[in-house]
C-alpha cells in the first residue's frame, strides 16, 4: 500500500458535531455540509456519521454528490446548494435531492420533472440574495416566487435560505454587513408569511454564524468547515473564548507520507525544478513520496511550510514536484535523526504526529483551510478510523 495516505478520524468528526450541538437549542436542526467529498474527508463515511448523529439535512453542491449518498444508502434529506443544468434535473428528482430555486423558470423545470416522475409534495427551498451576489431572489421578490411555487402541482415550498458573505470576519464593518444581511433575510421571510404562505425551514447560519451569531440560528444551521475541525477564519477559538463561547474542535484529517530517500547535497548544489533552492552548506535532503498530484500544492514551495518527521519540523526545499518533494534535514540528516522510510506528516491531528494543521498551512500559503483539505486528491488513499 502506498505510504501517502489521509487518515480520517471519524471519532473527531463525531466529536465536532457534538461540540456544535452544544451551541444550539434543542429545536434547531443541523444541515451538515458534505459537499466536495466532505471537504476532502470522504462524503459517504462522513454522511453516515452525521446521519447517526441526527442531522436533519446533508448539503451537497452537485446532483452527482447527492446521488452518491443515495447509492450508499443515505436516507437523510439532501439539500443541493448550487444550481444544476436542466439535463441533471431528472436525476436530482429521482434521488429526492432538495434544490435551491430563485426564479420561476428553474422552479417550473423541477415542477415538470416531479410531475413526470409521479411524485408529490416535492420540497424546494427559495434562495434569497441578501448580499452574497451569487444566487438568490432579492428580498422584495421572495413573496412573488413563493406565490408561484404555491400554484405548482408537483413542488412545494419547504424552506428559505440565504448565505452570509463575511460572517467569518470580526471587523466592525463586516459584523454590520452580516447583521444587515440577516435583517434582509428576515424581511424576505416576513413578506412570504404576509401572503399567507408557510416559508418552511428558514436557515442562514454557516460555520462562523453558527458559533458567533446564535440569534441567526432560526430553524436550522449549516455548519461546514467546523465539522472537520477548523474554525472559520477570524471566528477562531480565541475570539470565541473572548465571547465566553467554548467550542473545542479537533482536526479530522491527517495527511502523511514517507521519506523514501536521504541524500547528500553539497554546498552550492541545487534541488528541484528551476534550481530555486541551493544548499548554503553541505547538508542532507529527504525525498518524500507525495506531490502536487496528491494535493501538496506547488505554492507550498518556499512558503515556510515545514514537514513533521519524528516530532520535529523540517523546511521544504526546492519546488514541489508532481509526485515527490524534498525537505532539508540539515544536521539531523548527518546524525541519523531522520532515516529512510520514516513517516512524514504534512498536516493534521496531534495524535498522528502532526505539528502543523491545515490552518497553519493556509496562513503560510495565503489561502484557507477549506482549500487545503479539499485539494487532497483522490489518488491519496483515505483510511477511516472510528476510535
Amino acid at each position: 500500500m502506498r505510504a501517502t495516505k489521509a487518515i480520517i478520524h471519524l471519532e473527531n468528526f463525531s466529536h465536532n458535531l457534538n461540540e456544535i450541538k452544544k451551541c444550539l437549542s434543542a429545536e434547531t436542526k443541523m444541515c451538515v455540509a458534505v459537499k466536495a467529498d466532505a471537504y476532502g474527508h470522504g462524503a459517504v463515511k462522513c454522511a453516515q456519521v452525521a446521519e447517526k448523529q441526527g442531522a436533519a439535512f446533508l448539503a451537497v453542491a452537485t446532483v452527482e454528490e447527492g446521488a452518491e449518498l443515495r447509492a450508499a444508502g443515505i436516507k437523510t434529506p439532501i439539500l443541493m446548494l448550487s444550481l444544476c443544468a436542466p439535463e441533471e434535473i431528472p436525476e436530482a428528482v429521482a434521488n429526492d435531492i432538495t434544490p435551491f430555486v430563485f426564479d420561476e423558470e428553474y422552479a417550473l423545470l423541477f415542477d415538470a420533472e416531479v410531475l413526470r416522475q409521479n411524485k408529490k409534495d416535492y420540497c424546494v427551498h427559495i434562495a434569497v440574495d441578501t448580499g452574497m451576489g451569487r444566487i438568490g431572489v432579492y428580498e422584495n421578490e421572495a413573496a412573488s416566487l413563493a406565490g408561484k411555487i404555491s400554484l405548482c402541482k408537483g413542488i412545494k415550498l419547504g424552506g428559505m435560505a440565504t448565505h452570509l458573505a463575511v460572517s467569518d470576519s470580526v471587523t466592525a464593518s463586516s459584523v454590520e454587513y452580516t447583521k444587515n444581511q440577516f435583517e434582509k433575510f428576515k424581511r424576505a421571510i416576513e413578506n412570504v408569511k404576509k401572503e399567507g404562505i408557510d416559508p418552511g425551514i428558514c436557515h442562514c447560519a454557516n460555520s462562523a454564524a453558527t458559533l458567533a451569531f446564535p440569534e441567526f440560528h432560526l430553524d436550522m444551521v449549516r455548519p461546514g468547515i467546523i465539522t472537520y475541525g477548523y474554525y472559520a477564519d477570524e471566528v477562531d477559538r480565541e475570539y470565541l473564548k473572548s465571547r465566553n463561547i467554548d467550542v473545542d474542535l479537533k482536526p479530522v484529517m491527517t495527511v502523511e507520507t514517507s521519506v523514501c530517500a536521504v541524500r547528500d547535497v553539497f554546498k552550492g548544489e541545487s534541488v528541484g525544478y528551476g534550481r530555486t533552492w541551493c544548499a548554503e552548506e553541505n547538508t542532507k535532503v529527504g525525498v518524500l513520496t507525495a506531490g502536487y498530484a496528491d494535493g501538496i500544492l506547488r505554492n507550498y514551495s518556499s512558503s515556510g511550510v515545514k514537514i513533521s518527521v519524528n516530532g520535529k519540523l523540517y523546511p521544504i526545499c526546492g519546488r514541489i514536484c508532481m509526485d515527490q518533494f524534498m525537505i532539508n534535514l540539515g544536521k539531523d540528516g548527518e546524525n541519523g535523526t531522520v532515516k529512510r522510510w520514516d513517516k512524514a506528516v504534512i498536516f493534521g491531528a496531534e495524535e498522528d504526529g502532526a505539528l502543523l494543521t491545515a490552518d497553519d498551512i493556509a496562513r503560510l500559503t495565503g489561502t484557507i483551510s477549506y482549500e487545503v483539505t479539499c485539494c487532497i486528491s483522490k489518488r491519496v488513499r483515505r483510511i477511516f478510523i472510528n476510535s
